[in-house]
């Protein structure tokens, strides 16, 4: 089993890769392609609603899955936009504004317990709609942060994957 971790902030999912033991997982959206420009209906500027996703690759021995979603060029750093845990493992689809089954939400870097897209204060920011497959459930609260939840994961992820998109200010 390799780990692999990553130096620097210019990798988006450095913090979480850092985790990452081996599989490999796909997620992807039919609102936009990778590297592609996310629709205004999903930023803070339009309806403020997640995208639909599709998740496949997620290991028969997964007990949980996690959602992230982050801007690693906001200007103080790697801003969380959702972050989602024990969602079922068998989930296959995120529908549009919805939270994914099983799913308990942590608080965002707005702050906020829900999904809140992208509104970057200037130019085009990146961002990670990251999804992770654990060994086991995790045992926090709703509302839980960021730095709670990958400490709890920690040694935990047997997969994972990984969407970018982008989007401007308007």
């Amino acid at each position: 089993m390799k780990t692999i971790i990553t130096v620097g902030c210019t990798f988006a999912a450095a913090a979480v890769v850092a985790f990452a033991a081996g599989g490999k997982m796909k997620i992807s959206s039919s609102a936009f392609q990778e590297g592609g420009t996310i629709p205004e209906k999903f930023s803070r500027n339009g309806q403020n609603e997640n995208p639909e996703l599709q998740i496949e690759g997620a290991p028969v021995e997964a007990k949980s899955l996690v959602l992230i979603v982050d801007d690693p060029d906001a200007p103080v750093g790697l801003f969380t936009h959702w972050l989602v845990w024990n969602i079922d493992p068998k989930t296959t689809e995120v529908r549009e504004n919805s939270v994914p089954k099983d799913g308990v939400q942590g608080t965002n870097d707005f702050p906020g317990q829900r999904y809140d897209g992208p509104q970057p204060p200037s130019g085009t920011h990146r961002y990670y709609f990251k999804i992770l497959a654990l060994d086991r459930r995790l045992d926090l609260k709703a509302g839980a942060k960021r730095k709670e939840v990958e400490a709890a994961m920690k040694s935990h992820v047997l997969a994972q994957g990984q969407l970018m998109g982008k989007y401007s200010k308007k």
